[in-house]
C-alpha cells in the first residue's frame, strides 16, 4: 500500500511539473509573440511621428515658435530611421493596405518602389474579443501612442494572437521632403500652411499587417535596399512635393470592428 501510495504521490508531481512547465512554456510564447510584433516598429520612427503629431497640435492652436523645437526633432529622427533596419523597399501598389485601416480618400499614392519607415502601430479591437483582452489591448494603443512599447508588449501578453495587429508605413523620402516644407513654413509663421503640410505627412501614411511587413522584411536583404539620402536632406530639404488637400479624415473601420489607434492617428 506504501509503495502504491508512493507511486501516486510521484505520478501527481510528474502531472503537477508538467502542468507547470507547460504553462512557463506558453507564457514565453507569448513574450516572444508580443516582442515580434512590436519588433518590427522603429524608434527613432516612433519618435519621429510624437514629433509630428505634437507640432500639429501646436501649429492648430497657432503657435508657431513652439513648434519649431518638435519639428526639428522629428526631421533628425527621421534620419535615424532611415539607418534603422526596420526600413525596407518597396512599392506602394505592393502594400496590401489593412483593410481595417484604408487610405483615406486624399491619399496620394507614391510613384515607383520607395523606403517605408515602420512608425506606429495599432491592435484591432473585434466585437467577439473577450473583455479583459480588448481592455488590454486598448492599453497597448496608449502605450503605442505614448511610445511606451514595454508597456505595450506587457499588454500584448494577455490579449495573445486575439487581436490583429496592423503597423502605419511612412514614405521616407517624402515625408523628410514635406517635413522640411512644414519647418520653413512654420519658421515663416505661416501657421496655418505648416499644418497643412503636417497633414500631408499624415496621410501619405499607410497601415498594412504586422504578418505582411514580417514577410516584406525577411525577403529583402539589406543588400537590396537602395542607397540612402545623405543626412544633409533633412535639413537642407528637397524639391517641394505639391500640396494636396489638408484634411485627415478618420479611417474606415472594418465592420464590426472597434479600432482603437496606436502611434500613427
Amino acid at each position: 500500500m506504501r509503495f502504491k501510495a508512493s507511486l501516486a504521490a510521484v505520478a501527481a508531481l510528474m502531472v503537477s511539473a508538467s502542468a507547470a512547465h507547460a504553462g512557463a512554456i506558453h507564457t514565453d510564447w507569448e513574450k516572444f509573440k508580443a516582442g515580434r510584433a512590436l519588433h518590427h516598429l522603429s524608434v527613432d520612427g516612433q519618435k519621429a511621428l510624437q514629433d509630428v503629431l505634437v507640432a500639429r497640435d501646436l501649429l492648430a492652436q497657432g503657435k508657431t515658435d513652439a513648434a519649431i523645437p518638435p519639428i526639428y526633432d522629428a526631421q533628425k529622427r527621421f534620419v535615424a530611421a532611415q539607418k534603422d533596419n526596420r526600413r525596407f523597399y518597396a512599392a506602394e501598389d505592393q502594400l496590401q493596405p489593412a483593410p481595417q485601416h484604408p487610405v483615406s480618400a486624399t491619399h496620394k499614392p507614391t510613384t515607383g518602389a520607395v523606403t517605408w519607415i515602420p512608425v506606429g502601430g495599432e491592435f484591432i479591437l473585434t466585437e467577439t474579443l473577450a473583455p479583459d483582452k480588448k481592455a488590454a489591448a486598448q492599453q497597448a494603443n496608449k502605450a503605442l501612442k505614448a511610445g511606451q512599447n514595454a508597456q505595450a508588449q506587457q499588454n500584448l501578453q494577455v490579449v495573445g494572437e486575439d487581436a490583429d495587429f496592423i503597423i502605419a508605413l511612412a514614405p521616407l523620402e517624402q515625408t523628410k521632403s514635406t517635413l522640411y516644407r512644414a519647418r520653413v513654413l512654420t519658421e515663416g509663421r505661416q501657421a496655418a500652411q505648416a499644418k497643412e503640410a503636417l497633414d500631408q505627412l499624415l496621410d501619405s501614411i499607410v497601415f498594412v499587417s504586422d504578418d505582411f511587413v514580417d514577410q516584406s522584411a525577411n525577403a529583402q536583404s539589406p543588400a537590396q535596399a537602395p542607397a540612402q539620402a545623405p543626412a544633409k536632406a533633412a535639413t537642407q530639404g528637397s524639391a517641394a512635393v505639391t500640396p494636396a488637400p489638408a484634411t485627415v479624415p478618420a479611417p474606415a473601420a472594418a465592420p464590426k470592428a472597434d479600432s482603437a489607434t496606436g502611434s500613427a492617428h
